[in-house]
């Protein structure tokens, strides 16, 4: 990674066209593959790459390296190169769910300055659905997008996406978390954060998650007046340690990172 260095803001409004002209390139990649016959590679990592992640990442840093020469960028597949301002893409968040014909996988796409996202996109293929975060505000395909402002555990609905993703101590705290709210369930990876940002979810709890899996997130949820930090309540950025809560409103994330942070 190379450091960071001073940058003039962009216009986020350019780069808001420019990041959805990015996930309107990554949608017919995905759609090509989904529910067909390809190979599925194990990363170091156990976690699984397809030709379609690959793919789409290929051709979104090929886009940015012929308009923005000048950033940097952080994907999933093909490494990190941090400057002052960053696109950072992850190709197909959920590629379980990819992989077996499930369509709650999504396109991340985040323009990071300064290690804080200024423009979130969660563009979800199969479902024809895009969250967009800018300082303006959140929507979905194109209309507003609001948390549900649910203040009390008692009363939320808390999503995270498999239990098989939390460490031992961190699976302890979700569950101590878990039998305070009125419902919890399981899946949807990127696709929960969207629900959240449009009022059908509360809280959305997480571990070992990586930058090109939240940063998008971050923009989207906070966006739609949400918040959104790891699990310490400090801002979740390029070198943050993976743990990640969100939540529709203050008070509830407050609640939640009293679990969360317990001994």
């Amino acid at each position: 990674m190379t450091s960071l260095v001073a940058a003039q803001s962009l216009d986020w409004h350019e780069a808001l066209a420019f990041a959805e002209g990015l996930a309107d390139a990554a949608r017919p990649i995905a759609m090509a593959h989904f529910r067909g016959t390809f190979d599925t590679a194990i990363k170091a990592d156990g976690s699984p790459v397809t030709i379609a992640d690959r793919g789409i990442e290929q051709a979104l840093r090929a886009r940015i390296a012929a308009r923005y020469p000048e950033h940097g960028v952080y994907g999933e597949e093909f490494g990190a190169e941090i400057k002052a301002q960053t696109w950072v893409v992850d190709p197909i968040d959920g590629t379980k769910a990819f992989v077996t014909g499930m369509p709650l996988f999504g396109t991340l796409i985040a323009l990071v300055e300064n290690d804080r996202s200024i423009i979130g996109v969660i563009d979800m293929p199969a479902l024809g659905e895009r969250w967009v975060g800018t300082p303006d505000g959140a929507s979905l395909n194109g209309k507003p997008a609001r948390v549900s402002r649910c203040t009390t555990l008692a009363e939320a609905r808390l999503y995270t996406t498999s239990p098989d993703s939390f460490s031992p101590e961190g699976l302890a705290a979700y569950e101590k978390l878990s039998r305070t709210v009125a419902l919890r369930r399981f899946g949807g990876d990127c696709y929960a954060y969207g629900l959240l940002a449009s009022g059908h979810c509360d809280v959305v709890v997480e571990e070992s998650l990586q930058p090109y899996d939240y940063m998008a997130l971050v923009a989207v949820v906070e966006a739609a007046g949400g918040v959104m930090t790891d699990w310490a309540g400090q801002p979740l950025g390029l070198a943050s340690k993976g743990q990640v809560v969100a939540a529709a409103s203050a008070d509830l994330h407050k609640a939640a990172l009293a679990f969360l942070t317990a001994a």
